[in-house]
């Protein structure tokens, strides 16, 4: 007897579908970065979450236009810089120390700690983007 293979999709696939594809729609402001509202209505989208932001890409642009720049540069202060590259290195560490860790059969206890430091190291990261132009 042949295995039946018009079996249902389970739910939970579809789930994870339709959660990926919600974050592949998610817009953010060109700005600061800001996750801009679902669109209701038609016409073109969004690229800014208010007039301040829309102020501030215009204001950078004529800057860079001015100094003879492409469109892709960006500028960071020294102390913007360090910050990123200290936040890099802490995750760098943080992997090292799950590595190290699955080497040595850890407990269920410590791989959890190690594996919240990684989770802690890497959302440290994604602040440093999502807080625009006051990261640091």
């Amino acid at each position: 007897m042949a295995a039946d293979t018009s079996a249902p999709v389970r739910p939970a696939s579809r789930t994870r579908r339709a959660s990926a594809a919600a974050r592949a729609e998610e817009r953010r402001c060109g700005w600061c970065r800001s996750v801009l509202p679902a669109q209701e209505t038609v016409g073109r989208p969004r690229l800014y979450c208010g007039q301040a932001c829309r102020q501030r890409a215009y204001e950078q642009r004529t800057a860079t236009a001015k100094a003879g720049l492409s469109e892709d540069v960006v500028l960071v202060t020294r102390t913007e810089l360090d910050g990123l590259q200290d936040r890099l290195y802490q995750l760098r560490c943080a992997i090292e120390d799950v590595q190290t860790l699955l080497t040595e059969k850890p407990t269920k206890a410590e791989l959890e700690r190690s594996l919240d430091d990684l989770v802690r190291s890497t959302g440290r990261l994604d602040r440093l983007w999502l807080s625009g132009r006051s990261a640091g």
